[in-house]
């Protein structure tokens, strides 16, 4: 019998693919990770149901504490990103090296199992004639996640199984529901735990980082209002400025040495190419010359056709067809060609 550590969070995605798993003959052991204290579905009340998830299908439940580690990987990335000027996107950096990286480890250490499963929406294909495992988008295109899992690495992909990537997510209700999983009905959680445990990004950095006011200028320095710290703000931000003009205004950098927010028109925050550095080949290897591809620059954005020019240490610049609005240091650049997602990378600051 094939043996499977599945991941559970205590929401209805990682149940469902338990149960699917379980059903399909599969010696499934439930694992979930102890992440922070605290309300929200991936802490205390998530490893209550998990538990229950676990106690239905009649398996093993493990729960292994690394606090410690996603402390040091996400809280303190997070705070110093904001503290500096930029905009972190921590999903990424949380299924590389807190989620798949030390479940996979637990998995061969403790469990004896070379696989692990998760509720993802996406999918995993070997080619053979590249001899890469390749990552594709869900068939649920409204809740594909393949642009979170850009980081992983051939090792974790190849360690790794979507039991979600080919179905709706209303197919994922109606057989949590024909399995009687008690999370059939369970509400969809936020996409940031950090939010849902502390009911805003505002929230969660204030008990970190103390307000800090500077001035709101525009890009010839001239004073239009005040702030109360620039972690508050965001590339492209429009709402909550504080400040009046005959035109939208919108958050165009960041200067976190001097301690001020730059705002301007909608033209000055759009750019017609970015940096992106710490880049991740993923399904293909490195390229030694440029390629065309469709990038998407933030999760909910559409894809855009872009040229990927490769640059040296892990970095590319990305060169789009159309200049694009909000292009937002710490975010994800991540690329694709249709389905397939070729590589990915953090937005660099802008020079200048």
């Amino acid at each position: 019998m094939k043996r499977v550590v599945v991941g559970l969070s205590g929401g209805v995605d990682s149940s469902t693919a338990a149960a699917i798993l379980h059903n399909q003959s599969y010696e499934v052991i439930g694992l979930t990770l102890w992440l922070m204290k605290g309300k929200g579905q991936c802490c205390s009340e998530g490893m209550v149901d998990a538990a229950y998830i676990c106690e239905q299908l009649g398996i093993p439940h493990h729960v292994v504490d690394i606090r410690e580690v996603f402390q040091t990987n996400i809280v303190d990335y997070l705070v110093t990103g904001y503290s500096t000027g930029v905009t972190p996107l921590p999903c990424s950096q949380c299924n590389k090296t807190v989620k798949f990286g030390p479940m996979v480890r637990y998995a061969r250490e403790t469990l004896d199992s070379e696989k692990i499963a998760t509720g993802h929406y996406a999918r995993i294909r070997y080619n053979e004639n590249s001899g890469r495992h390749e990552l594709l988008r869900a068939a649920d295109r409204n809740k594909d996640q393949s642009y979170f899992l850009y980081d992983l690495s051939q090792d974790l992909l190849a360690a790794s199984i979507f039991p979600l990537g080919e179905l709706q997510k209303s197919d994922t209700r109606r057989i949590a529901s024909e399995y009687g999983l008690k999370t059939a009905d369970k509400p969809e959680s936020q996409d940031l735990c950090l939010v849902e445990s502390n009911g805003s990004m505002r929230a969660f950095l204030d008990k970190y980082l103390a307000p800090k006011k500077g001035e709101i200028v525009d890009a010839n320095g001239k004073v239009l209002g005040q702030h109360d710290g620039v972690h508050h703000y965001t590339i492209g931000q429009r709402k909550g400025l504080g400040v009046s003009a005959p035109e939208p205004l919108y958050v165009i950098a960041l200067d976190a040495i001097n301690n001020k927010v730059i705002v301007g028109d909608r033209t000055k925050a759009t750019q017609p190419e970015c940096n992106v550095e710490r880049v991740n080949w993923v399904s293909m290897a490195e390229p030694s010359a440029p390629i065309k591809a469709e990038v998407q620059i933030r999760y909910r954005s559409q894809p855009v056709p872009v040229t990927i020019i490769p640059l040296e240490n892990s970095r590319v610049r990305v060169v789009f067809d159309e200049p694009q609005f909000s292009i937002t240091p710490g975010q994800a650049a991540v690329w694709y060609d249709g389905e397939k997602v070729l590589g990915g990378g953090i937005i660099e600051r802008f020079d200048g």
